[in-house]
């Protein structure tokens, strides 16, 4: 019987954080999500919306005897940026409003994100989408401009980080 969970077999893990009833919040599932509904990915790949649990797969990771060699974590962040924007973050840039919770919420996951890059030695990246809004109360549903940034995030990592081969003919849909 194989017990290992899924994530554990896979050399590269995309995470994609937030809450998808709080409007821009659920940037990251919805770049999870587009990532494995318009690309073919390698097969070392996993993709996961998360929603609010990265920490539980974070601290299993931790833990782990077998670890992937590269975590990518979607989130939503508000860095002063132009709503929208989709960017690359180091860890230690990581906005002192999300120092504590970086979406995964309750836990100081920044510090658990150095921790698996210095001591487990994986390649932990981060990529942000600029918030527009990210309503008090409930209130699904990302905004337009989050919307439209979804797609340009989900390539960016896809490019960086997923495609295989020269001509990364990997691409279910190279209209994006």
């Amino acid at each position: 019987m194989d017990t290992l969970p899924p994530w554990a077999k896979k050399n590269i893990l995309v995470l994609g954080c937030g809450n998808v009833l709080y409007g821009d919040d659920g940037f990251g599932p919805a770049v999870a999500e587009h990532l494995d509904t318009h690309y073919a990915l390698p097969d070392d790949v996993l993709v996961m919306d998360v929603g609010l649990s990265a920490r539980d797969i974070l601290f299993d990771v931790a833990l782990s005897e077998q670890v992937p060699r590269q975590i990518i974590v979607v989130d939503a962040l508000d860095c002063g940026r132009t709503p929208g924007e989709v960017f690359e973050l180091a860890l230690e840039s990581i906005p002192v409003n999300k120092t504590d919770d970086f979406s995964v919420h309750q836990v100081p996951s920044s510090n658990l994100l150095r921790e698996l890059r210095d001591l487990r030695k994986i390649d932990v990246h981060l990529c942000g989408g600029q918030t527009a809004r990210i309503p008090p109360e409930v209130e699904p549903g990302l905004t337009e401009v989050m919307k439209e940034a979804v797609a340009r995030a989900a390539r960016m990592i896809y490019d960086k980080y997923l495609k295989r081969g020269e001509h990364g003919g990997n691409a279910r849909d190279d209209r994006h």
